[in-house]
């Protein structure tokens, strides 16, 4: 089973029983999520793609945990101008464990 799903404005490919990190929800550790924008489902043989969604499918996941990513500096300089900043940046994020796909 195959699931495509749209959360924080990006797609995922997600299946039962895998982790996927996505972009920071507001639900508590251990508590279970639905999503509903679900584009495309794929068993095997049946494929079914949504026009934009598929109607009365829904992806159930567990959410793990809440962090932070790597550190990704940014640093902007200007030649001859003796401009320099130096910036630091941590996107949140929320790990998912997919528990089921249902049609």
């Amino acid at each position: 089973m195959l699931a495509v799903i749209k959360t924080g404005g990006k797609q995922y490919v997600v299946s039962p029983g895998t982790k996927v990190r996505i972009e920071k929800i507001k639900a508590e550790e251990g508590q279970e999520v639905l999503f509903e924008d679900v584009f495309l489902v794929a068993d095997g043989k049946d494929i079914q793609v949504g026009a934009p969604v598929v109607t009365g499918t829904k992806v159930k996941a567990k959410v793990l945990s809440h962090g932070k990513g790597d550190k990704l500096i940014v640093f902007k300089y200007k030649p001859k101008k003796r401009q320099r900043t130096k910036k630091g940046h941590r996107q949140p994020y929320t790990e998912i464990q997919i528990l089921s796909v249902e049609k």
